[in-house]
């Protein structure tokens, strides 16, 4: 059975899938003439709305004007379709029953018929095969004769929008960058002059000169007479010396990028039957 869902909450109510998928918009309500209680819903699909599909409400969740129904969008457009304003016959209401895969707990289901401008489903307990007729589903204050018969109520005009690509920018961490300071190791070679004292043996004849020096000794003595010799070693020492300092920051550079995206449009052509007569004011629709 269908919960406790008002009319007035279902009209014009977007219709979605359990994939969150939007199936149409609920065009037509059908009440159950035993308990008053919305029953199905009708949907219109296919090209430019050319079905009518009936969803029932047995399983149908309502939030705001969104009704969430166990079904996607295939499932509903290849339901057995039902012309608008057509009598719902107990036959057919069987049927889709049966397609959707829900039980029909009312083995004594009458055949529906309209009131007003809406169908609604007549379910009488006590008739079987016979055509009946509920209260009117509508609210002339919500549902006014130049209503919109593709979605909610609207006067006898129609809103052309479209939609704008607005750009912008945002900053976002795009990498980091760091300085890491490590030690490497190169042999450097230098050229350093040295000095080295050799021994120098110098004979020389006596003479009156050194006749004294030489002769200030004794005769004959065994002597020994020693010198130091002294030389340079190259030697190396190393001390650390500051060289450079090297800082890290960061700096703007400007460059453009593309930013493509798909808008949508509506776009709004009067159809009208053959033989009627008119003129169309104000500025044309721009493809």
């Amino acid at each position: 059975m269908a919960r406790n869902f008002t009319p007035d909450a279902l009209f014009g109510a977007t219709v979605t899938g359990t994939d969150g998928d939007k199936i149409g918009k609920v065009d037509e309500v059908y009440l159950d003439n035993q308990t008053g209680q919305p029953e199905w819903v009708s949907v219109k699909t296919g090209l430019f709305g050319s079905n009518v599909s009936l969803i029932p409400l047995a399983e149908a969740d309502v939030n705001g004007d969104t009704v969430t129904v166990p079904f996607d969008k295939a499932k509903v457009k290849d339901a057995p379709h039902h012309d608008p304003g057509a009598e719902l016959s107990e036959t057919d209401e069987a049927d889709l029953y049966r397609y959707y895969g829900i039980a029909d707990t009312s083995s004594t289901t009458s055949g529906t018929g309209t009131a007003g401008n809406h169908v609604e489903t007549g379910r009488d307990a006590t008739t079987t095969g016979t055509t009946g007729t509920a209260g009117l589903a509508t609210d002339s204050a919500t549902r006014s004769a130049g209503h919109d018969t593709s979605g909610p109520n609207t006067d006898d005009a129609m809103t052309r929008s479209k939609e704008e690509l607005r750009v912008g920018t945002e900053t976002r961490e795009a990498g980091r960058a760091r300085l890491r300071k490590y030690i490497t190791s190169e042999t450097v070679t230098r050229t350093v002059p040295v000095s080295h004292e050799e021994v120098v043996v110098t004979r020389e004849p006596i003479t009156e000169a050194n006749r004294g020096d030489a002769l200030s000794g004794g005769d004959l003595t065994e002597e020994e007479h020693e010198v130091v010799l002294t030389e340079e070693r190259a030697v190396a020492a190393k001390e650390t010396v500051p060289v450079e300092r090297v800082q890290v920051g960061t700096q703007t550079v400007q460059g453009t990028e593309t930013v493509e995206a798909q808008v949508r449009e509506e776009h709004i052509e009067l159809d009208a039957d053959a033989g009627v007569k008119g003129d169309v004011k104000g500025e044309r629709d721009k493809h």
